[in-house]
Order: structure tokens, then C-alpha cells, then sequence
């Protein structure tokens, strides 16, 4: 038995045969039974495993870094600091050059969006983690399945080779008679 064959007989519980069909009906390769679970969708996965405390650090994390909360930082920042400046000196409420509020407000925010971007990059990591499970499940799942087609391949090779020798074979056998057998009507004095 050649090694193709063997590796098929190893995976015969996974293969189908097509059996009782209509004479004359061309034979139906045999074929891989998928038994293996569908795909998983992870990112419905880790939608549906938020906290609700969660959905609310990773909103953060994805939009603290965007132009747009930079533009909101920048535009806030830009206001107090000239209003602060350049205004009447009786209507500043945060006098120069201290902007005591200013910079308790400014830390504020950092000490509040630091842990929640944090915990949304952490989660950002977990979605990483699933992602990369499922395609490692996804590659088991292929290279399997290109196992059996490649051992189906060679299979097939095998069988064409295997006919080319009994065609050959058959030409071999004809050329034999035909020289061998005089043609009707001849006889050998002719």
C-alpha cells in the first residue's frame, strides 16, 4: 500500500463514498466531511462580554484619540487661557500666569482618562487574544482540509498512472495480434 493510500485509510471515518448509483452515471469523487464547528464571529463575541463600565472605557479609549477630542482639548485650552489673559482684568476669573483652575481642571481630566484608556487598551488586548484564537482555529480547520485534498491529488495521480500502464499495456497486447493474426481474405502465400 503506497503512502497516499495509507494516509487515506487513516482518514476514512472523515471521507463519504458515493455508493448505488444509475449505471453509465459517471462515479462521484469521493470528498472531506466537514466535521469540524463553523467559524466563530469574535467580535460578536466580545461585544456581547462588555460590563456596562467597560463599554464605557473602550468608548473613551476610542475617542481620546481621535482629532476631534484633540481639537475640543486644543480649542478649550486655547479660550481660557487667552480669556484669562487678554480679557478686562475684572471679568478674568483664572488670573495669569498661575491658571490655578485651569491646570487643576487639566490634571483632572488626565487623572480620569488615564485608567479608562488603560482599561479599554486592556480590552483591546482581549480582543486581540480572540482574534488570534480564531484564526489559529481557522488555520487548524484549512491545513486539514488541504491535507485531504493533496492526498486526493496524489490519489488521483496514482489512479491516471496506474491507466496510462493498462492502456499501454492494452496497445502492447493489439500490436501483438495484429501481427500475429493474418488479415481476412490473405492467406499466407500470397
Amino acid at each position: 500500500m503506497t503512502q497516499p493510500e495509507d494516509s487515506l485509510r487513516k482518514l476514512e471515518p472523515d471521507v463519504v463514498t458515493t455508493q448505488g448509483r444509475a449505471p453509465g452515471e459517471i462515479p462521484r469523487v469521493e470528498h472531506y466531511r466537514h466535521q469540524h464547528p463553523p467559524v466563530r464571529d469574535v467580535n460578536q463575541e466580545f461585544r456581547e462580554s462588555f460590563t456596562p463600565i467597560e463599554r464605557i472605557a473602550l468608548w473613551v479609549t476610542n475617542h481620546v484619540g481621535t482629532l476631534g477630542f484633540f481639537l475640543i482639548i486644543f480649542a478649550w485650552t486655547g479660550l481660557w487661557l487667552g480669556w484669562n489673559t487678554l480679557a478686562p482684568a475684572h471679568l478674568r476669573f483664572d488670573p495669569a500666569p498661575a491658571f490655578v483652575i485651569w491646570l487643576f481642571i487639566s490634571n483632572m481630566i488626565q487623572i480620569m482618562l488615564l485608567p479608562l484608556i488603560m482599561v479599554g487598551q486592556n480590552l483591546g488586548g482581549r480582543h486581540a487574544e480572540l482574534r488570534a484564537e480564531s484564526d489559529f482555529e481557522i488555520n487548524q480547520k484549512v491545513e486539514k482540509e488541504v491535507e485531504v485534498i493533496l492526498l486526493h491529488l496524489e490519489q488521483q495521480a496514482a489512479l491516471i498512472e496506474h491507466q496510462g500502464e493498462l492502456i499501454l499495456e492494452i496497445l502492447r497486447r493489439l500490436s501483438t495480434k495484429e501481427t500475429a493474426q493474418p488479415v481476412q481474405g490473405q492467406t499466407f502465400g500470397d
